[in-house]
């Protein structure tokens, strides 16, 4: 018990906003453990960091008229990932030129909403929410709505995983074998978009891409497959949200009192840390490296 005296200050288990933080916290990253996971396995990491970036224009838009974030982090999210499928083109190259295109304009917007947003409003810390997050201040009315969203993204992405793995593989076979690939790189992008708004709430929109990536990235390193990655995946998210919570809630009894960390920090630094570690992981020199499975036969299994 004492050892926990020093591990959980005071008040830890009996406060509404830690109850808060850790629900919609868990939700959260097991929602962008799944979604980051085949984020990373189509390439589309720069989408995701795109997104996060353009979420910060709709927090900002947000903000200034007075709207909950979660929305301006959604709509933001969601019209820019449908306007990146509709100029992009399915090859790699042809994505990010549309992803590019369309994060210069929104961060051009962004700067707009900010500057106007502390010009004519006296409301303090509302740029650093947005930026970098502040899970301890989501009001329980919020709740329902990011918890239904995040399952709402979380069962479109489990729905289309076998069609999502093998478009990944080959776009052209996918095609051939009648499976819509434009629509289900929509779909896709929409549940991206929304996992990013989500994950802004927790930890801002500028970091909200580590939450994402961070947890798919480690867990692809460490083992094979794509449910055993997504468990550990969500897993290593759970535990970095958690864990900065924890550390966020005990920093205000740091000295000097009273001035806490932010959440964001915690959270992202114990990510990258955990995928650092993963590098000390060597792979066994004695075996041969596979040969690449034939695309055709990986696809037909798929």
């Amino acid at each position: 018990m004492i050892v926990l005296r020093y591990v959980f200050e005071p008040g830890f288990f009996a406060s509404g906003p830690v109850h808060i933080a850790l629900a919609v916290g868990t939700v959260v990253a097991v929602t962008s453990a799944v979604v980051g996971l085949f984020t990373v396995m189509r390439g589309q990491s720069f989408a995701g960091h795109s997104l996060a970036d353009i979420a910060t224009t709709g927090g900002s838009g947000a903000f200034l008229i007075g709207v909950n974030q979660f929305w301006g982090y959604l709509a933001f999210g969601a019209g820019a990932a449908a306007f990146m499928e509709m100029i992009g083109v399915q090859r790699r190259r042809g994505r990010d030129v549309a992803t590019g295109v369309v994060l210069g304009a929104a961060l051009g917007l962004a700067a707009l909403f900010l500057y106007l947003g502390t010009q004519y409003s006296s409301t303090t810390g509302a740029s650093f929410a947005i930026l970098f997050g502040s899970i301890f201040i989501i009001t329980s009315s919020t709740v329902p709505v990011l918890i239904a969203s995040a399952l709402l993204a979380l069962a479109t992405v489990v729905a289309l995983g076998r069609v999502l793995l093998l478009s990944s593989l080959s776009p052209d076979i996918a095609a051939a074998r009648g499976v819509p690939v434009r629509a289900v790189g929509a779909a896709f992008l929409m549940a991206l978009a929304t996992s990013v708004a989500l994950s802004a709430m927790i930890i801002g929109a500028v970091l909200s891409t580590a939450l994402l990536i961070g947890p798919a990235a480690t867990a692809l390193r460490v083992t094979k497959g794509p449910v055993r990655a997504a468990a550990v995946a969500a897993g290593i998210g759970v535990a970095a949200t958690w864990l900065g919570i924890l550390l966020a809630y005990d920093s205000f009894y740091w000295p000097p009192a009273g001035r806490g960390w932010p959440v964001s920090f915690f959270v992202v630094t114990l990510i990258v840390g955990g995928y650092l570690v993963s590098y000390l992981r060597r792979p066994d020199r004695g075996k041969v490296a596979p040969e690449e499975p034939d695309r055709e036969h990986v696809c037909s299994v798929a």
